[in-house]
């Protein structure tokens, strides 16, 4: 399809973008997600790890990563013709946190990953999209060699509410991180939905 015009003698199609957040700790795998399924070259803020670094940026569980995000994640994935999603992976340690208010602005919704060797590391951004009303999906990145454990066990140690969906993927996985993004879209129209019709009523 060319830009205002479509092929076949169908009527130009008015693409949609939309905004979705990638969150988590630190080396969940979140710009493992943005480039696995980004349709562009992905933008990455990364810097390797430094010793100044080492008191703050818990390493354990996670040994083999030297580089991590400073700014954010960007990156860009055609659903339909009709509907792009932008995504922005935010930085995962604390010390970045200042820069999520302004990544979350306009956003539909939020990926949160979690990682079941360090499920703790997670809990800031559960606790971020709630307070602000923005809605999440949990995504259980499965890593080689982690203690696989059910949803419903992960669901009660992260204290989700019943609607917030919880998937198991793998942030290396196109298709996989396909279906993720899926579910944010979905369950963040099903929430807006929600919520218009209870301000209606």
């Amino acid at each position: 399809m060319t830009f205002g015009r479509s092929e076949r003698g169908k009527p130009p199609v008015e693409p949609v973008t939309l905004k979705i957040l990638v969150a988590g700790g630190f080396g969940v795998g979140k710009t493992t997600l943005v480039g696995a399924v980004s349709e562009i070259r992905p933008l990455r803020t990364e810097e390797l790890l430094t010793e100044a670094g080492r008191p703050v940026d818990d390493t354990s569980g996670v040994e083999g990563k030297h580089t991590t995000t400073v700014a954010m994640d960007f990156g860009r994935i055609t659903l339909r013709e009709d509907l792009t999603l932008y995504l922005f992976g935010t930085p995962g340690q604390e010390r970045f946190w200042f820069m999520w208010d302004e990544l979350s602005e306009g956003s539909l919704g939020a990926v949160v990953l979690a990682d079941t060797r360090r499920l703790e590391d997670c809990f800031a951004a559960v606790d971020y999209f709630e307070r602000r009303s923005i809605p999440f999906l949990v995504g259980v990145n499965c890593f080689e060699g982690a203690a696989r454990y059910p949803a419903d066990d992960v669901r009660r140690a992260l204290d989700l509410d019943d609607d917030v969906p919880l998937v198991l993927c793998d942030a290396r996985d196109r298709e996989s991180v396909k279906e993720v993004l899926i579910g944010v879209v979905r369950h963040a129209m099903a929430y807006a939905a929600a919520h218009r019709q209870t301000v209606s009523t």
